[in-house]
């Protein structure tokens, strides 16, 4: 999920309310940082940079972010999942003027990144201590651009996050033509990311899933990124840039999305719902 690098120090670790973080410095990058929590990177920070997207994941936000979000312009956004605010920071440099709240409900993780990854620089930028349902039911509708549900517990996906209902609230704070961005964990024979991609078609007009190929074909566990739409959705630009970048990717939309999703239901409130673990090896040392 992220390249091969140096650390530096050994990490210093503090204990939050979701377990215990960890914080490495990248000997590669002035300004690098890694976020774990209980082993799992959640986030790295360039504090010198906040244009560098380490994790290819974030890349492929940030792809979305670029080419399908106001058309360059600033935005009002909500991240549901703060960790090290690592896109709250990207577009606060690439969209000056842009608004943003981060809904996280780890306090203890909250001041941890304020007073080792500082946000106070960061313009336009507040933190709410709140669960994601909580707080997006208390936005206004029509209030905001960009949705971003990055939200994991170590390294699942809250299952509660993941159901129509609460996409259906997501969708409810979008202005036309806003983004509402999914990062969802899952690995062999994708069961899970089938059912999350099904869920945000049911929503959304529009709809497209990227992610590496191998990910793609439920080869082996990785991240993928769902975003859905009332207004159609740049497909051809984000099939570009994944085809151009450091990481090559595959963009889905349309009959291939659909036959993706075939014969997947989308997830509901009220019935059990099991978000898929990664296996030990996919966070073993770099």
């Amino acid at each position: 999920m992220a390249r091969k690098r140096r650390h530096g120090p050994p990490p210093r670790t503090y204990r939050i309310a979701g377990g215990e973080a960890e914080l490495l410095r990248d000997a590669d990058r002035d300004g690098g940082w890694m976020l774990l929590v209980g082993g799992v990177p959640q986030s790295y920070v360039d504090l010198s940079d906040p244009t560098y997207l380490d994790f290819e994941y974030m890349r492929l936000i940030g792809d979305v972010v670029d080419c399908a979000v106001a058309d360059g312009a600033a935005l009002d956004a909500v991240h549901i999942g703060g960790a090290g605010c690592t896109l709250p920071r990207y577009i606060a440099a690439t969209r000056p003027g842009s608004r943003q709240v981060v809904l996280e409900p780890d306090a203890e993780l909250v001041q941890l990144v304020r007073e080792r990854l500082p946000v106070k620089g960061v313009p336009g930028l507040r933190i709410r201590v709140t669960d994601g349902r909580a707080g997006v039911a208390a936005l206004a509708d029509d209030a905001d651009d960009l949705v971003v549900m990055d939200a994991f517990a170590e390294a699942s996906m809250p299952p509660e996050l993941a159901t129509r209902e609460f996409v259906l609230d997501a969708a409810r704070v979008l202005r036309p033509g806003g983004v509402y961005v999914v990062n969802v964990a899952d690995g062999f024979r994708l069961p899970f990311a089938r059912r999350v991609a099904a869920t945000i078609r049911s929503v959304f007009r529009h709809t497209v899933l990227l992610g590496d190929p191998g990910v793609l074909r439920g080869r082996r566990f990785g991240n993928l990124i769902v975003a859905g739409s009332e207004a159609p959705l740049p497909v051809a630009e984000l099939t570009r840039r994944a085809a151009g970048g450091a990481v090559r990717a595959r963009v889905m939309d349309g009959g291939d999305l659909a036959a993706f999703c075939a014969g997947a239901a989308p997830l509901r409130d009220g019935e059990e719902i099991v978000a898929p673990v990664p296996p030990p090896q996919v966070f073993g040392s770099s």
